[in-house]
């Protein structure tokens, strides 16, 4: 129980607000070594052989260190991060949310269709989610609150929108997957695109319908200024989108048509997304340096976790914590079934305390052998999981784009409106999870 008990001491530890990386590494090393001593000292062994046997539980790191640092796939995830706050720093997202705003602010809810648009291009020129609910919060929050949008509505759609980069390609937890299940990440984009715009499609269908029974949530809107004719807003509109999403055709396109691994294709993006800096006007070396230092500080954090969270599993499973877990799982009622919902509840509830990170690194690495010997497809499992951890950044309470709102939004903006806002979203995506769930082949996927 050595194994069990160390999940839920770092669970309690994250809990109360330790550092992830560094408390993943130090319940791994607490319990390592009391798990040598356990089993030296009860059979006669002195202290000094239980502390080598704990030692020794950890000779292997300095490989797995060396393997993550040296892995191809995991070089992606700087870059996807350099791009997308290159291209946030460019006023990407003022532009769009602009242009947008012209040609669908008449609709009823309008403003809150063009918000998930431009949320879902963001997501596929981005990746960035804090990035993409701030600039949005800045930009559609206040346009909407002037016009009377109903605010848990208005502030819902936003987070709801900006959390879509966790699931339309490129994601890095797409990325990071791809790495736990050791499937191509190529693969992964791919076929990530079906439930991604059929997740954009449901918003949009719940805003039309939403603000058509209560006609007071979402009034339509006439945006002032000389905006020109409705085709000079349209060719605006056109102009804002036009180059980003040319920037995702040659990514994702270069990745699909097999030209480029998505290490290469991200690569790639980063220069694209500092040309497009050009083109708007907006570079300097100070965006360059700004981009540099936050794309560091994430993968620092993110590689970070990646080591302690090593760490924890090397102990995990010396101890035997990943044997019980098996039994337990492969056991459960409608097998195969059983497993899927369970395991979909319990990544599902996790997130609402720890992030994607935590959960693609420390619950995903114990379930895809489970998965494994079930005979579940990994690339549909993996799917399901992208998916439901995109679910994270929205349940309170600690989700971050709901933190990322707050920060932004007005004093008018209670936490309690947005709490209230995001919950229709999260259903639409649970909704959306057991549709892929039930009908895998609608998405040229098998369970």
């Amino acid at each position: 129980m050595i194994g069990i008990t160390m999940f839920f001491t770092a669970l309690v530890m994250l809990l109360l607000g330790f550092p992830v990386a560094f408390t993943f590494g130090a319940v791994s090393v607490f319990f390592g070594m009391a798990a040598g001593f356990l089993t030296i000292i009860p059979d006669g062994g002195t202290m000094i052989e239980a502390w080598e046997e704990g030692i020794n539980m950890f000779a292997m790191m300095p490989h797995r260190i060396w393997s993550i640092m040296t892995n191809t796939i995991l070089m992606a995830i700087p870059l996807f991060i350099f791009m997308g706050i290159v291209l946030q720093k460019s006023k990407l997202a003022e532009r769009l949310l602009e242009s947008m705003g012209f040609l669908f602010g008449e609709v009823r809810g309008g403003v809150a269709i063009s918000t998930v648009l431009v949320g879902a291009l963001l997501a596929a020129s981005t990746g960035v989610v804090g990035a993409s609910v701030i600039a949005m919060g800045v930009i559609s929050l206040p346009v909407m609150l002037k016009y009377n949008y109903s605010k848990p509505l208005a502030c819902g759609t936003i987070c709801a929108a900006g959390t879509l980069g966790q699931i339309i390609p490129p994601s890095i937890v797409l990325i990071i997957l791809g790495d736990v299940f050791q499937i191509p990440v190529g693969d992964l984009f791919r076929q990530a695109f079906g439930p991604g715009f059929l997740l954009v499609a449901a918003y949009v269908v719940y805003i039309l319908v939403i603000s058509f029974i209560k006609k007071d949530v979402a009034p339509p809107i006439k945006l002032e200024g000389n905006t020109g004719t409705k085709m000079q807003q349209i060719w605006g509109a056109l102009k804002a989108i036009l180059p980003p999403l040319t920037l995702i055709i040659v990514v994702l396109g270069s990745i699909f048509a097999g030209i480029a691994t998505p290490t290469e294709s991200s690569a790639v993006g980063s220069v694209g997304a500092i040309i497009l800096a050009i083109m708007y006007k907006k570079f300097s070396w100070k965006i360059l340096e700004e981009a540099a230092i936050e794309s560091s500080k994430t993968t620092a954090m993110v590689f970070g976790i990646l080591i302690g969270a090593t760490a924890f599993s090397m102990v995990f499973t010396y101890t035997g914590g990943d044997i019980l877990i098996e039994n337990f799982m492969t056991h459960l009622p409608g097998q195969k079934w059983g497993f899927v919902i369970l395991s979909m509840l319990i990544i599902f509830i996790l997130g609402f305390f720890i992030d994607f990170i935590e959960i693609s690194y420390i619950i995903v690495p114990i379930l895809v052998p489970i998965a494994d010997t079930i005979g579940i497809n990994p690339m549909w499992y993996a799917i399901l999981i992208a998916m439901n951890l995109q679910s994270s950044f929205l349940t309170p309470p600690f989700g971050f784009s709901l933190f990322y709102l707050k920060g932004v939004a007005p004093p008018s903006v209670k936490t309690m409106d947005i709490y209230r806002g995001i919950v229709p979203f999260i259903i639409i995506q649970m909704v959306i999870l057991g549709i892929v769930i039930i009908y895998p082949g609608f998405f040229g996927m098998h369970s």
